[in-house]
């Protein structure tokens, strides 16, 4: 066998590989430009701070001695980790979901390279570029990390049975290890949302025996358990009752109970049945949009050359790890759009499956590329648009505004549920009160007791629930982001 001879691309895919690039580049320079908002981001950010400052790596805390049971702790790890290393602020706590998606983007495109080079550079250029995904990939959540270990237990199955020698060896621990991360990141779902395509595509495709007889399962099972079981019984045994809130709480109710009402942290998302499908279709643009158009503009082409068998078989395999989230929350009224992003790696494989057989790759490389600086341009102008009419609901302007003056934090009230940004800027110290009503017990009250300055800062219609008697009490001191800061006169 002679020399490995290095690869070359077609001329017109290097433009498409510096869009891609390019566009990666610009996620990555957003991390630290606008603040955090309440209340996903900030939520799980908080959660992150705490961690490190309890140094308590096994339970997460929502709040000082409230356990957060509604998922496990690797995104809140790798966030207290980057925290540890960086800081508290915004790049450090966004980072870590960024490297994931950049980890997705990878062991996609490595996969597909075994195909073509064309279609992993044109996977790449689908994925970062889907709307849901690009957010994501920067975005202080659970759902990337669960998508990381989805997109690797995939990856790991396949070639596991398909791969050369080498890759028969050692993808198949990529599978189980890909568990481990999803039973980490998200709970037993991760299991569903792995397990179901992989049993549909075995059976539809009667590669069952195979499947059984081709993958190490046994030592694979003891490692995914090696992995990941000892964290859920050092919860249960941190914070007796977390099992059964975990598994029956947000593993059944809140997914066939509309409008759930046992959610400890926060409020149901009561939706149709259905919903899932036009989330779907809203997290893939704008290529839900474009690559029909193209469809279209090259009606009367040549016919292309009938798949073959192995074809077929792979774009079986995509479609049902596609659909699978769609399927199985269809008939869930308690969702977010987040929920179909494990699909959209496989979605955007099939998608440049598609594309790489075009009959014109310089008009599919003009899309890719007018398609990514479009979602690119928007995303920066949303950025932009928000930053000047204030549009993140965040205290972090607020709080900066009294350190600016050399005033604690924690002299600072907040009114309502469901804030994270206050404790977060602060550092913990800001306090927060359940209610205007609550508000006007502690200002109004006989004969306090002497106390440094006090502010309030109030969001929205607040400050037209307070008292009379309450409003007298208050100075306006200015307007910082969404909120008016009020000195308590004496």
């Amino acid at each position: 066998m002679g020399p490995l001879q290095p690869i070359h691309r077609p001329p017109s895919s290097r433009p498409v590989l510096l869009v891609v690039a390019l566009l990666l580049l610009l996620r990555l320079l957003s991390l630290g430009l606008y603040p955090l908002s309440d209340a996903t981001e900030a939520r799980y950010a908080e959660i992150a701070r705490k961690m490190v400052e309890l140094n308590d790596w096994v339970t997460p805390w929502y709040d000082y001695g409230v356990p957060f049971w509604a998922k496990p702790p690797l995104s809140t790890w790798i966030t207290a980790a980057s925290i540890k290393l960086f800081g508290v602020n915004e790049f450090a706590v966004r980072l870590p979901h960024f490297l994931a998606g950049l980890a997705v983007i990878g062991l996609m495109a490595g996969w597909l390279r075994r195909r073509s080079e064309r279609e992993a550079l044109l996977a790449a250029a689908l994925l970062s570029s889907c709307v849901l995904f690009l957010v994501s990939a920067g975005a202080v959540m659970t759902d990337m990390a669960m998508t990381l270990g989805i997109v690797m237990a995939m990856r790991g199955f396949w070639l596991g049975l398909h791969g050369n020698d080498a890759d028969r060896r050692r993808e198949p621990w990529l599978l189980f290890c890909g568990l481990a991360l999803g039973l980490l990141a998200k709970g037993p779902v991760a299991l569903v949302l792995c397990g179901t395509p992989i049993v549909l595509w075995t059976i539809v495709t009667g590669n069952l025996r195979l499947a059984w007889h081709g993958l190490p399962w046994l030592r694979g099972v003891l490692l995914v358990s090696a992995l990941s079981v000892p964290w859920y019984l050092l919860a249960e045994q941190h914070t007796p009752g977390f099992l059964n809130y975990f598994l029956v709480g947000e593993h059944w109710k809140r997914f066939t109970v509309s409008g759930w009402t046992g959610d400890r942290y926060g409020t149901a998302h009561a939706v149709p049945p259905g919903m899932i499908w036009i989330y779907a279709l809203a997290a893939c643009f704008p290529w839900t949009l474009l690559l029909p158009l193209l469809a279209l503009g090259q009606r009367g082409a040549p016919a292309l050359p009938a798949a073959t068998d192995a074809q077929r078989d792979w774009s079986r395999f995509l479609w049902v790890w596609a659909l699978t989230p769609c399927l199985f929350f269809t008939a869930s009224r308690n969702i977010i759009w987040t929920y179909f992003l494990p699909g959209i790696p496989a979605a955007a494989a099939l998608a440049a499956a598609w594309l790489a057989r075009r009959p014109n790759p310089v008009r599919t490389d003009r899309l890719m590329i007018g398609g990514m600086l479009f979602i690119a341009l928007a995303f920066a102008a949303t950025l932009g648009v928000m930053q000047v009419r204030a549009g993140f609901k965040s205290a972090k302007l607020v709080i900066n505004a009294l350190q600016v003056r050399h005033i604690e934090p924690g002299t600072l009230m907040f009114v309502g549920h469901g804030i994270y940004t206050p404790a977060f800027y602060s550092h913990g110290t800001a306090q927060q009160v359940a209610a205007t009503a609550d508000l006007e017990n502690i200002l109004v009250g006989s004969a306090p007791a002497p106390r440094p300055p006090r502010f309030v800062a109030l969001y929205g219609t607040q400050w037209a629930e307070l008292a009379p008697r309450v409003q007298d009490r208050l100075q306006p001191e200015g307007r910082y982001g969404n909120y008016d800061l009020y000195s308590v006169r004496p």
